[in-house]
């Protein structure tokens, strides 16, 4: 290769880039790829999901600097660059009818201008792939659909000095392929339940296959699939980084490695856009990018 290989990895909040495709940029990584996580939003509207932190009065009020320094610590296991977009999370709406969304929060900043800043990203630090959310957000919050959002538009704008002038945006780049996360894939959900129930063991995946049923989700085509078996210890210890957002005793960590291993060794992923040959399914987010880099 002639030049270094890029990638990044666009998530609306911190924790995110723990819960979907941690593995694959660990291993990226200790192949000598660069790899930029760009995370949205400082995930300040996030409630506390460990059971053992909710009712801490620290936390509670400098929630914003504890989830930074979270993802300062997921960052250093994973080996990964990061940096921040600087939007406020907007917060998961509950309810019927559900509430408005607060005032100058991610999802109602308009999506051209908030695509901005990260065409500004993708121009500095120019990576030839980049991966991020399907139009569904890959779960309904509004900062993961508006991530999907300004990732679509930047793709095509960091290659479009007329849309973003180069005085203001860096010198125009273009990336080659662009993916959504599908991690969390109706298959390896299956797979896995199947095994731990032939296995005499209990799946925490019932629950979420009654409601794959009840939502009538649609099956996303899965076109790459990235073996990385080697580095799920290091997404557990990245996920775990994120103390507030993950209970270390919660159903993430149920599955036995050594089944995962055996049953899942892949994270997958859905090619949306490509500038290149390629053939599918594939096992390399750089397919067709590399005889050429």
């Amino acid at each position: 290769m002639t030049e270094q290989l890029r990638l990044m990895a666009v998530h609306a909040h911190p924790d995110d880039e723990s819960s979907k495709g941690a593995a694959t940029m660990a291993k990226y990584v200790s192949e000598g790829v660069d790899v930029l996580v760009v995370t949205c939003t400082g995930g300040e509207r996030g409630s506390i999901l460990n059971p053992k932190l909710q009712g801490d009065a620290y936390i509670e009020k400098n929630i914003h600097e504890v989830r930074k320094k979270e993802m300062d610590e997921a960052r250093e296991i994973l080996g990964v660059q990061q940096e921040w977009l600087g939007f406020v999370d907007s917060g998961l709406p509950e309810g019927d009818p559900l509430p408005p969304l607060p005032e100058g929060c991610f999802a109602l900043e308009d999506p051209r201008l908030a695509a901005g800043r990260l065409v500004a990203k993708i121009r500095a630090f120019r990576p030839q792939v980049i991966t991020t959310y399907d139009e569904n957000g890959g779960y309904p919050h509004p900062d993961h659909i508006m991530t999907h959002t300004i990732s679509m538009i930047a793709f095509d704008g960091a290659a479009d000095a007329e849309a973003f002038p180069e005085d203001e945006f860096g010198p125009v780049w273009t990336p080659q392929k662009l993916y959504y996360n599908q991690g969390f894939n109706r298959p390896r959900t299956v797979a896995l339940h199947e095994a731990l129930l032939a296995r005499g063991l209990e799946s925490p995946y019932g629950e979420w296959l009654e409601r794959w049923k009840e939502f009538e989700r649609v099956e996303r085509t899965l076109t790459t699939h990235i073996p990385c078996d080697e580095f799920f210890e290091i997404r557990d210890k990245a996920l775990i980084a994120h103390a507030t957002q993950i209970d270390p005793e919660g159903g993430w960590f149920r599955v036995p490695m050594e089944i995962q291993r055996e049953v899942w060794p892949t994270e997958e992923y859905e090619l949306a856009k490509s500038l290149v040959d390629t053939s599918l399914p594939e096992s390399d987010l750089f397919a067709g990018i590399r005889d050429n880099a």
